[in-house]
């Protein structure tokens, strides 16, 4: 059966100190995203945007959390609880929900709609470990703790719309980490998360990595939530992003990875939804960034060259 995929945006920059990253779903839509898609044989339907205020119309420290620092926690909370339910809405009438960001905070809202009603796992694709608190985080920048607060760590544990229900830390992966805060090294040392870094993909391979987390992932659960950070590329590939480190992976390795999740998908029925984050068009060069976002967004639901 054809998958009906309804992409869902989410232009949001609340969780970043850069502007720009609020154009991102314009930017992935423009690069023949829709096309793409389609290309795999599925059926795609735009819901649109969001409806998210600008920043600059807003107090970043209007709400605060319990402890610690965290800037624009009501606006998050807002786009958070309108995604879950978009994400939800998505799931409930047979639709893949298909979310472009926006910073990575908007992954609060669709790991919590991924989640609701079901037992989920999750691969983080990311430089990143997005583990960090209210209490750990050095910026109080809401795109370096989504997952924190799936997980209800930290002072997320008194706030319900950030938790994801079904998610558990034992089916949480990250791929390609490459770029940790101290506190956050030893919070996921100290978790129950699987972490492979950069140095593992350099030593294993893209193929062995991405099998192992896909396994992990999807031990015991209803299915998969993939969240893709484009600065997970190195730079030199994907330049849009607002927290660009070097050393990360290729243009294939990516292509790869998401064909491998596809494979999978094809075989077990795993992937539930997904999402492609931190593209900011202001620093992209002629829409590069957005263009790999799309290709691999249709890598992802099975597009393939034969």
């Amino acid at each position: 059966m054809a998958r009906d995929v309804r992409i869902i945006g989410a232009p949001s920059d609340y969780g970043a100190n850069r502007r720009g990253v609020d154009m991102g779903p314009s930017a992935i839509r423009y690069a023949d995203l829709a096309a793409g898609i389609e290309a795999t044989g599925a059926s795609v339907h735009d819901a649109g945007d969001l409806a998210v205020p600008r920043a600059e119309e807003r107090d970043p420290n209007r709400e605060t959390p319990s402890t610690g620092k965290a800037k624009f926690l009501r606006e998050t909370r807002d786009v958070s609880r309108s995604l879950a339910d978009a994400v939800a809405d998505a799931l409930d009438h047979g639709a893949f929900p298909l979310v472009l960001g926006g910073d990575h905070s908007i992954a609060i809202g669709s790991l919590a709609g991924s989640s609701r009603g079901a037992d989920v796992g999750a691969i983080w694709f990311d430089a990143h470990g997005d583990f960090n608190t209210p209490e750990t985080s050095p910026s109080g920048n809401v795109h370096g703790m989504p997952v924190a607060a799936a997980l209800g760590k930290g002072s997320f544990a008194d706030l319900t719309w950030a938790k994801a229900p079904g998610l558990s830390e034992e089916n949480v992966v990250y791929v390609g980490l490459r770029d940790i805060d101290a506190d956050e090294r030893r919070a996921i040392n100290e978790s129950d998360v699987t972490a492979f870094t950069m140095a593992d993909i350099d030593e294993r391979g893209i193929s062995a990595v991405v099998e192992d987390a896909l396994d992990v992932a999807s031990a015991g659960v209803e299915g998969i939530h993939v969240s893709f950070d484009l600065d997970w590329l190195d730079p030199n590939e994907a330049p849009g992003v607002g927290t660009p480190v070097r050393g990360g992976a290729t243009y294939r390795e990516a292509h790869w990875a998401l064909e491998a999740v596809a494979e999978r998908d094809a075989a077990e029925g795993i992937l539930r939804s997904m999402e492609l984050v931190e593209v900011n068009p202001i620093l992209d060069e002629s829409n590069r960034t957005a263009e790999i976002a799309a290709e691999l967004a249709a890598s992802a639901l099975g597009k393939r060259t034969l």
